[in-house]
């Protein structure tokens, strides 16, 4: 299989199914609402979850008053009619719970699906359907459209961004920052979900202020008003630039044109600003 140009190990193609498809699923319930529909939960701030159930379910969107979570097993969803079941779809897309996929995007491929909103399951997660659901709304990475050499030019200051470009990290966590820093040849650092003190440290030990897009080794930041770094990049010269765009499993390491990640990296607030490895 191959998603955005990038080719997938069997072995993380069957961690995605099991993120997408877990044996249980958490419903975001307000009080009322847990009691409206008679289901078990426990508070929210009591549920453990692991990094790839955060991402999966977008957890970070949900509001704090949404403070009540069920867990339901594929047993307990399917022994709900169907009416509950789509009154609880529609409630986790008013809480703005991820992983509610809609009919309508996979009727091509899942032509005999029941409802407009539906929570996946191992059967429905073919390859088709996978490459389009971690690919969706992602640009394809461009590495094989890099020159040797300008790969080789790139090597002196980014000696593991071409091992690194064109690969998904194995779990949730892995972000921008430690994209930077792998590719710089910090070990581990492209697996790690890298906050801002060491990134920052890094900047300080191994860059200086100022750079040029079109030259190797100018990492690329975006600063908010309060001068808090939000995301990074780094070029490869000749107009190739490297980025992870988030932290989250369905966000691959990869090679766009300068312009084209800038432009998907563009947020209202956020200033770019320029270092140059050292």
């Amino acid at each position: 299989m191959r998603v955005l140009n990038i080719p997938v190990p069997d072995d993380l193609q069957t961690l995605w199914r099991d993120w997408l498809a877990p044996p249980r699923q958490p419903l975001f319930l307000t009080a009322a609402e847990a009691e409206a529909f008679d289901l078990p939960t426990i508070p929210r701030a009591e549920v453990e979850l692991t990094p790839e159930e955060r991402d999966t379910n977008a957890v970070w969107g949900i509001a704090a008053e949404v403070d009540r979570v069920a867990w339901l097993t594929a047993a307990d969803w399917q022994s709900l009619d169907s009416q509950k079941q789509r009154e609880l779809l529609r409630l986790q897309v008013r809480h703005n719970r991820g992983n509610l996929p809609r009919r309508c995007d996979f009727a091509d491929l899942l032509p005999d699906l029941p409802q407009a909103r539906f929570l996946w399951t191992p059967e429905l997660l073919t390859d088709a359907v996978l490459e389009r659901m971690v690919g969706a709304g992602n640009p394809p990475c461009q590495r094989t459209q890099v020159p040797e050499s300008v790969w080789e030019a790139a090597s002196a200051r980014l000696p593991r961004v071409r091992e690194l470009a064109g690969t998904f990290a194995p779990r949730s966590g892995a972000n921008c920052f430690g994209a930077v820093m792998g590719a710089a040849g910090v070990a581990g650092a492209e697996n790690t979900w890298m906050q801002r003190e060491p990134f920052e440290a890094f900047l300080r030990e191994r860059t200086r202020p100022g750079g040029k897009d079109d030259q190797p080794g100018t990492v690329l930041l975006w600063r908010s008003a309060d001068g808090l770094v939000q995301h990074a990049a780094v070029t490869l010269g000749s107009g190739w630039a490297f980025q992870k765009a988030s932290q989250v499993w369905t966000s691959p390491r990869v090679v766009l044109s300068v312009d084209d990640l800038k432009r998907t990296a563009r947020q209202r607030g956020h200033r770019l600003s320029r270092h140059t490895l050292l």
